[in-house]
C-alpha cells in the first residue's frame, strides 16, 4: 500500500527581495527523487515563500531536510526583513497525511526530521501542532512569539527549551518549527484602504486566541507595493471554521470603517473542499453533498 505525505515548508525569502536563494531552494526541491514539487508561492511584502511537495515519506523527509540545508546555507536571518512574522530561515515544516497514512505517522516523520536538522544543521527545533509535546507548543504563534530577534532570549526561558537541540539560536538560520497537521488554507483577503490599523483590529475581531473563530489564525499586514491592508489568515481546520465564514465576517467588519473587499487570495494549494462549500455556499445550493455530487470525487475513488 503506497503512503503520500505532503510537506508544506515555509522560508524567510522571497524571489522579489532575494531571486538567487530563492532559485536554489526551487533547484534543490527539484532535485530529490520521489519527491514533487507541486507549487511555490513568493511575496515580497511578506519576503517568504512557501513551498508544496508530496511523495513517499521517506522522500519527503528527505526533501524537508535538504531544503532546510539549502535555506540555512543562503538566507542570513540577520539581515531578514518582511511582514510575515518570523524565526529561522526555514521558518516551519509541517507534514500533512495525504494518502494511506496516519496522523500519528506523520507526528513520527516530523520527529525524525526534526532531529535531524538538529544533529546536522545545528538549529534548533520545536515540534507544534499534533506533534507538539506540550500544550502551549500546539499553536504555532506561541512558538514563533518573540520572531528571530527575541529568540536567544526566549529558549532561556524555563517553558522553552527546544524539543531538538541547546537553548541558542543558530546565528544566522534561528530556530525551526517541525510538525503534523491537517491541511491548513492561507488565505487572505484585501481591503481597500491603507489604514494598517483597520487590518489590525479586523484580524483580532476574528483570530480564535483573541475571540473569534476558534481555528482562525489572523493578522493585519500591509502590502507597501499595492499600498492596501491585508487581513493574512492561516485557516487550520476548514471543515469546522469554513472560508466564506471569516470572509463574510470581514465584510461585515470592514463596512464599519467605510471600508470594503477588493479582493482575497489563496497561498498554494488547498483542499477542493474548501472551496466547494464556497460555491455551495453562495450559490444557496440545497441539500448539497461535496463527495457525492462532485464528479472528480468519483473518478479519484474509481
Amino acid at each position: 500500500m503506497v503512503k503520500i505525505v505532503e510537506c508544506i515548508p515555509n522560508f524567510s525569502v522571497s524571489r522579489e527581495v532575494d531571486e538567487k536563494a530563492f532559485q536554489a531552494l526551487v533547484d534543490c526541491a527539484e532535485s530529490i527523487p520521489g519527491c514533487t514539487l507541486l507549487d511555490v508561492q513568493t511575496d515580497g511584502s511578506h519576503n517568504r515563500c512557501v513551498f508544496t511537495m508530496v511523495g513517499k515519506p521517506e522522500q519527503v523527509g528527505e526533501a524537508a531536510f535538504q531544503l532546510c540545508k539549502c535555506a540555512s546555507e543562503n538566507i542570513d536571518m540577520t539581515k531578514h526583513v518582511g511582514q510575515h512574522p518570523r524565526m529561522g530561515a526555514t521558518d516551519v515544516i509541517p507534514f500533512v497525511p495525504t494518502l494511506n497514512m496516519t496522523v500519528e505517522e506523520a507526528v513520527e516523520l516530523s520527529k525524525q526530521v526534526a532531529e535531524r536538522i538538529w544533529k546536522e544543521l545545528s538549529i534548533p527545533c520545536f515540534l507544534y501542532e499534533d506533534a507538539a509535546s506540550r500544550p502551549e507548543r500546539v499553536n504555532l504563534a506561541s512558538v514563533r512569539k518573540g520572531q528571530f530577534e527575541g529568540m536567544p532570549d526566549k529558549l532561556l526561558e524555563e517553558d522553552w527549551e527546544p524539543d531538538y537541540g541547546e537553548r541558542k539560536i543558530h546565528p544566522t538560520a534561528g530556530v525551526t518549527a517541525v510538525g503534523a497537521r491537517m491541511p491548513l488554507v492561507a488565505f487572505n483577503v484585501n481591503l481597500n484602504t491603507s489604514d494598517l490599523k483597520i487590518a489590525d483590529e479586523i484580524a483580532k475581531a476574528i483570530r480564535g486566541s483573541s475571540g473569534g473563530f476558534k481555528y482562525c489564525k489572523a493578522i493585519g499586514i500591509m502590502l507597501e507595493d499595492r499600498n492596501i491592508a491585508q487581513v493574512s489568515m492561516n485557516m487550520v481546520n476548514y471543515q469546522k471554521t469554513p472560508l466564506y465564514y471569516a470572509y463574510e465576517m470581514i465584510r461585515t467588519l470592514a463596512s464599519r470603517y467605510g471600508v470594503e473587499i477588493i479582493g482575497s487570495e489563496i497561498v498554494g494549494l488547498l483542499p477542493a473542499e474548501a472551496m466547494v462549500d464556497c460555491a455551495a455556499f453562495y450559490l444557496r445550493a440545497e441539500n448539497f453533498d461535496c463527495k457525492k455530487q462532485v464528479m472528480e470525487y468519483h473518478l479519484i475513488n474509481e
